[in-house]
């Protein structure tokens, strides 16, 4: 099976990975049962085979089952089906995504405040720095880091340790996350924008806006990845191929 022509198919409403491709394939397969709760999926030699993938590219993918609840992966034995369908809190290393989601509203977006006010021409050059690299960047790993990055500098901008030694606990987690949120909702660019605008509001001391601009910044990450994990509806088998381009 082919995957790579559906990245270009007219219906999507934006280009998609071939890890995503990979991933709504199995996704779908899962649900529709064709690999049923307690199937062991092929091995990654044959699923690479069958869709013509590079081995990487595969094993995001499955990462991501495993990530939306779907397979679970046995060492020595392979990746099993748990689940037909994604559950609606996945989880991102030790945190599930609802768990990580209130903390930061109550952290970051306070934080965000602080920061407005207590920052320095330091911290503002750091983060004007960071955020024009994100900006050109396209690789999704490179991102990721620099967004773990931005948010400790944003914690570290509000001059209080116990904020920065709580995003450092969550770091792993956060950016699980954002891996997850940009491969599969295109979530970069957005993001891109959504950290510009807290910057502006550092810049400008004003911690209304900084407060603002980080409370919209999570509600958009929640919104997105309520969408990556929701069911996906299928009607007929020539959609389903669209919805596996």
């Amino acid at each position: 099976m082919n995957l790579s022509d559906s990245q270009t198919a007219g219906d999507v409403p934006r280009r998609i990975s071939a890890m995503e491709a990979v991933l709504n394939h199995l996704r779908g397969a899962i649900e529709r049962g064709e690999y049923a709760v307690g199937d062991k999926l092929p091995s990654e030699a044959e699923l690479c085979r069958r869709l013509e993938v590079s081995r990487p590219v595969l094993r995001e993918a499955l990462r991501a089952l495993q990530t939306m609840g779907l397979t679970v992966s046995r060492t020595g034995k392979g990746t099993f089906v748990i689940s037909d369908g994604a559950v609606a809190d996945p989880t991102f290393g030790d945190y599930v995504a609802s768990d990580l989601l209130e903390v930061r509203r109550h952290v970051e977006i306070p934080v965000a405040g602080y920061a407005a006010v207590r920052r320095t021409a330091e911290d503002l050059d750091q983060l004007t720095h960071l955020l024009e690299r994100m900006e050109q960047e396209t690789d999704t790993t490179a991102w990721v880091a620099m967004d773990s990055l931005f948010h400790l500098a944003i914690a570290q901008a509000a001059r209080n340790p116990v904020f920065r030694r709580v995003i450092e606990e969550i770091r792993d987690a956060l950016a699980r996350q954002s891996a997850f949120l940009n491969e599969l909702g295109g979530r970069r660019e957005q993001s891109n924008r959504e950290h510009r605008a807290i910057v502006e509001a550092l810049v400008d001391r004003s911690e209304h806006d900084a407060v603002e601009a980080m409370a919209h910044h999570l509600a958009r990450v929640e919104t997105t990845l309520t969408t990556i994990v929701r069911p996906q509806h299928r009607t007929a088998p020539s959609t389903e191929d669209e919805d596996h381009a």
